[in-house]
């Protein structure tokens, strides 16, 4: 670890990254040559050539905006998670006290993982539309900084009670159909939910060149609490309810639709269309 940029978002996690600052500058100004340390805001003001290291320090989202940095490169990933769910952080067994998790940093020990690719975007989490794409984009930020990871789960069951199904048209492994009424769709490249208690996919690799595909098909609150308790007991089956699978491509058409991509809310229009890019990343972990 010779040149580090650390990529911070100080809004995300009740602003946890502000009590880090000072335990992350004496971990850098001993394990690296030269360090700089900058706001996800001002991140666009960065040449980020001369740097060997990208360290993430926040959430998911905050991991999702350094992505096209390391993509493809010779670059290294280091997270130090600070933000609400951390999802990803959990997935990799990174903890989320900091000493700890910069114990980690400084072995450099590291392995490939794979992105997903949408359109012009990259996604190294999961993509939501519907009831997961409202759960992401509608839970309340005083709501956040209140309860934390924990206003994920009251939305849920919020949300949970006033599904709304819309008809989708998806293709995959290019000539595989699929014509349904869903109300919720979610495409994963690591599908743990809620830390690593719920997934919602059998396999759920970082590094198997596959996507994960969730399709909710529930009408109503019964049908739903039926299907979550199938996926806690890792009953995840095709049915009236649901269907699963696994694919390298995949594409949805859209017109217009309110969704997330690494937990940030986006709007989209036009069509979706899904690929894997095996081994994108080197991440320490």
């Amino acid at each position: 670890m010779n040149r580090v940029l650390v990529v911070s978002n100080y809004k995300a996690g009740r602003k946890k990254a502000v009590l880090n600052k000072k335990t992350l500058r004496k971990f850098l100004y001993k394990y690296s040559e030269y360090f700089n340390i900058v706001d996800i805001c001002d991140l666009e003001n960065i040449n980020t050539s001369e740097y060997d290291t990208i360290i993430a320090m926040g959430g998911d989202g905050t991991i999702n905006k350094v992505l096209p940095l390391v993509v493809n490169t010779e670059k290294t990933l280091g997270i130090i998670p600070c933000g609400t769910a951390n999802l990803l952080a959990a997935k990799l067994g990174i903890p989320t006290n900091i000493k700890k998790a910069l114990e980690i940093i400084a072995r450099e020990n590291s392995k490939k993982i794979d992105v997903i690719s949408i359109n012009d975007k990259f996604c190294i989490l999961r993509f939501g539309l519907g009831y997961d794409g409202d759960i992401i984009g509608k839970t309340p930020q005083s709501l956040k900084n209140k309860f934390g990871y924990f206003s994920y789960f009251i939305a849920g069951i919020l949300f949970s009670l006033r599904l709304k199904a819309q008809n989708y048209h998806i293709i995959y492994d290019n000539y595989n159909e699929i014509n349904v009424k869903a109300c919720c769709i979610i495409v994963a490249n690591a599908s743990n939910m809620y830390k690593n208690i719920v997934s919602v996919g059998n396999q759920s690799k970082l590094n198997d060149g596959l996507m994960e595909v969730f399709i909710l098909k529930a009408k109503n609150p019964i049908t739903f609490f039926i299907e979550i308790l199938n996926i806690l007991f890792n009953h995840r089956v095709d049915s009236k309810r649901a269907i699963y699978f696994n694919t390298s491509k995949l594409k949805i058409e859209n017109k217009w639709t309110m969704g997330h991509i690494d937990g940030e809310k986006q709007k989209f229009r036009g069509n979706f269309e899904f690929n894997i890019i095996p081994n994108a990343i080197n991440v320490i972990q």
